[in-house]
C-alpha cells in the first residue's frame, strides 16, 4: 500500500494530538512525520523536508496558516486547512482546489478531504498550488489599505476610512469618513473582493462599513455617519439586522 506523508501545526497540543490519532484510524496510508506548535519552528521543517500533505491551523501566534503557506519556498504539498472558524475564505479555498475541516474535527470531513488531497497528489494537479497562491495574496491583501485605481493613479486608503462604497455605471465611488470621495473605473463587485468584514452589501449599488452605521430606518435606510442614509434592500434586511442582534 502506497503511503503519504503529512505535517500538522496547529499551537493547540491537545488539538495536534486529537488530529494525529483521527489520521491514523481513518487513513492508515497516511504517515505524520512531524507536528509542530510553533509555526516558526514549522515554517523551518517544511523548508527542508519534502512532505505530500500539510495539515495548518488559521488563527496561531507568529505566523497564521495563511502566513505560513506564503511563506513556503516552495509549495508541493496539498494544503488542508484544520479551524474552528468558519471564516470568509474557508468557502473561497475549498473552490481553489484544497480543503478545510472545522473543529471538532469530524471522521467523514477528514476522510474525505484527505482523499482529495491524495486523488491530487496522484494526478499531479499543478494548478492546485497557482490557484493557492494566488488566493492566499489575495486573502492577506484585505489587512492592508485598499488599492483604489483613479484618474491620477492609484490611491491607497486604509479600509477604517471608507464608509461607504457606491457603484455606478461600472464605476465605484468611495465615501471617506472625512467627508471627500474617490471615483475609480473598477466596479463595485471588483472591491468586493478585498473588503475587510466589517464591511456589508446592503443593495447591489451599495456597500458599507458596519463600524459607521448609526440607524436603521423601516422605510429601508440606513444611517451612516452624519446622517447619510443608504438604500437597503429587503433581501439583505434581516442579514443586516443579525449582525446586530
Amino acid at each position: 500500500m502506497k503511503t503519504y506523508k503529512a505535517i500538522l501545526v496547529d499551537d493547540e497540543h491537545s488539538a495536534l494530538q486529537n488530529l494525529k490519532k483521527k489520521i491514523e484510524k481513518v487513513c492508515p496510508n497516511v504517515y505524520v512525520i512531524a507536528t509542530f506548535q510553533d509555526s516558526k519552528m514549522a515554517l523551518d521543517y517544511i523548508n527542508s523536508h519534502a512532505t505530500d500533505i500539510l495539515f495548518l491551523d488559521i488563527q496561531m501566534p507568529g505566523l497564521n496558516g495563511f502566513e505560513l503557506l506564503n511563506s513556503i519556498d516552495e509549495l508541493k504539498s496539498q494544503v488542508i486547512f484544520s479551524t474552528a472558524y468558519g471564516e470568509y475564505a474557508l468557502e473561497a479555498i475549498k473552490k481553489n482546489a484544497v480543503d478545510y475541516i472545522l473543529k471538532p474535527v469530524d471522521n467523514t470531513e477528514l476522510k474525505e478531504a484527505l482523499e482529495k488531497a491524495i486523488f491530487n497528489i496522484e494526478k499531479e494537479n499543478a494548478d492546485q498550488n497557482t490557484n493557492l497562491v494566488e488566493l492566499l495574496n489575495k486573502i492577506i491583501d484585505r489587512d492592508h489599505k485598499l488599492k483604489v485605481p483613479t484618474q491620477k493613479g492609484i490611491s491607497f486608503i486604509p479600509q477604517e476610512e471608507i464608509i461607504h462604497l457606491e457603484g455606478y455605471d461600472g464605476y465605484t465611488k468611495i465615501h471617506l469618513a472625512d467627508g471627500k470621495t474617490l471615483t475609480s473605473s473598477y466596479s463595485l463587485g471588483k472591491f468586493n473582493d478585498y473588503l475587510d468584514d466589517y464591511f456589508f452589501k446592503c443593495h447591489k449599488s451599495h456597500i458599507v462599513n458596519i463600524k459607521a452605521v448609526r440607524a436603521f430606518e423601516n422605510e429601508g435606510y440606513v444611517v451612516i455617519g452624519d446622517d447619510y442614509r443608504v438604500p437597503i434592500t429587503k433581501t439583505y434586511k434581516q442579514a443586516f439586522l443579525e449582525l446586530f442582534s
